[in-house]
């Protein structure tokens, strides 16, 4: 029990970081621009796009591994390279050299998703509710990202923004490999509890809309999480003035936010999953538009309201992998499926300073709306359900009745399929 405990802690801890050490840069971005030479902030944002790029392409490789190798050497992997990696990017002295170090800091933080979320939901009796609590802990790190990077900044300079996590980073890679017992076999060689298997083209059409969600998704949290700290100076220049304050606003907006993922979560376990989704993302368009055109304190009032349905999002693509995918595979899936979200996501990083620059936030805002849009139509593609209960026997139950629903979508009469029986007392 407790090395569960201690397991989970870390997990969660590292959600955090992993969140944390990316948004440093944008956190930061304007002291460094200053320190650098470089004229404006907007300039310098394409440097880091570089780490985001990572943080997907090195996805697909980590989930791989994760599977294949095992879970707990990869998660030690993250720790010890995340903190080497931030505190050498501390060191650099000019923008590419800190384009190269955020590119490695990228390629660590690319472990944490396929490889911890599958390893902290294993052996979940309600999933839903841990990835709420892990998606709690990935937010609290985006807060701690604004204030911390702020306060860090004022007091001892840019440098010991990246310093700072990166001993927390390896601190908790020592624990790790401390308290985290081993596996006894990786992954891919566990045996299967699971008797009941989703048919090729309703795994297909799921994944596709995981994917898509998630690049959509990732797109709106990458240019929110990532410019709002601007987005607030621009629209309360005449209001805060010092780093300190600002990164406070920005954290309280964030931790007020965080809130949403443990709801959705809970809720995730008990509400029909395409139905809860949907009402999130569709939320998300009237609430950027609120927000591209507040000004004054009603700024954090409407972004604290956009954030609640971009952090709510988070935990359906992790949850979709729980509920679709056997756990002997889950870490190369989910790696595939952020691979595709990550990589798209990062042209976010890369275009955010120059769309800022050629047509400001309001545009960015708008511009946000319609994607919100565009997830809520991938993800009506979802195959719909009655039951939300992701416990493992339910779950299969479940999955044997989808089986059966698309056998009837597509004309057939499903007589090879295994029905549910009836004496379980769900909705057939």
């Amino acid at each position: 029990m407790t090395s569960t405990r201690a397991t989970s802690l870390l997990l969660n801890i590292g959600h955090a970081l992993d969140h944390l050490v990316l948004l440093i840069f944008a956190a930061a971005i304007a002291t460094i621009a200053l320190d650098f030479g470089v004229g404006r902030w907007e300039d310098l944002m394409s440097y880091g796009a570089g780490a985001f790029l990572l943080f997907g392409l090195g996805s697909l490789p980590a989930g791989r591994l994760g599977d294949l190798w095992g879970r707990r050497p990869m998660m030690l992997v993250f720790f010890f390279g995340l903190g080497v990696s931030a505190i050498a990017t501390a060191a650099a002295n000019s923008a590419w050299q800190i384009a190269v170090a955020l590119t490695a800091l990228g390629a660590f933080a690319s472990i944490y998703h396929p490889v911890g979320i599958p390893m902290l939901v294993q052996s979940a009796t309600k999933p839903g509710t841990v990835i709420g609590i892990n998606g709690l802990a990935g937010n609290l790190g985006v807060a701690g990202a604004a204030i911390v990077t702020g306060l860090l900044v004022d007091t001892f300079g840019w440098r010991a923004a990246f310093v700072v996590p990166g001993i927390v980073a390896l601190a908790c890679g020592v624990a790790f490999w401390r308290l985290v017992p081993f596996e006894r076999e990786p992954p891919v060689r566990r045996t299967s509890n699971r008797s009941t298997k989703l048919p090729s083209a309703l795994l297909a059409r799921v994944f596709a809309v995981m994917t898509t969600a998630a690049a959509t998704g990732s797109l709106l949290f990458n240019f929110t999480t990532n410019g709002n700290g601007q987005f607030l100076a621009e629209r309360l220049r005449s209001l805060v003035t010092d780093a300190t304050t600002l990164g406070a606003v920005l954290a309280v907006v964030y931790v007020a936010a965080s809130a949403a993922q443990l709801v959705v979560g809970r809720l995730i376990d008990r509400v029909p999953f395409r139905r809860l989704y949907l009402t999130v993302v569709l939320a998300q368009a009237p609430l950027f538009l609120l927000t591209a055109f507040a000004q004054g304190w009603w700024v954090p009032v409407a972004l604290t309201l956009v954030m609640v349905t971009v952090f709510g999002a988070v935990p359906f693509t992790d949850a979709m992998v729980v509920r679709y995918v056997d756990d002997r595979m889950r870490s190369r899936v989910a790696g595939m499926r952020l691979t595709v979200a990550f990589v798209i996501s990062s042209i976010a990083v890369w275009a955010l300073g120059p769309a800022v620059k050629a047509s400001g936030f309001t545009t960015l805002f708008v511009a946000m709306a319609v994607i919100a849009l565009l997830t809520a139509f991938a993800v009506s593609f979802l195959p719909k359900e009655r039951s939300a209960d992701l416990s493992s026997s339910a779950h299969d139950l479940e999955l044997t009745r989808m089986t059966h629903n698309l056998d009837a979508e597509a004309g057939g009469s499903g007589e090879n399929r295994t029905h549910e029986p009836r004496s379980q007392g769900l909705p057939v």
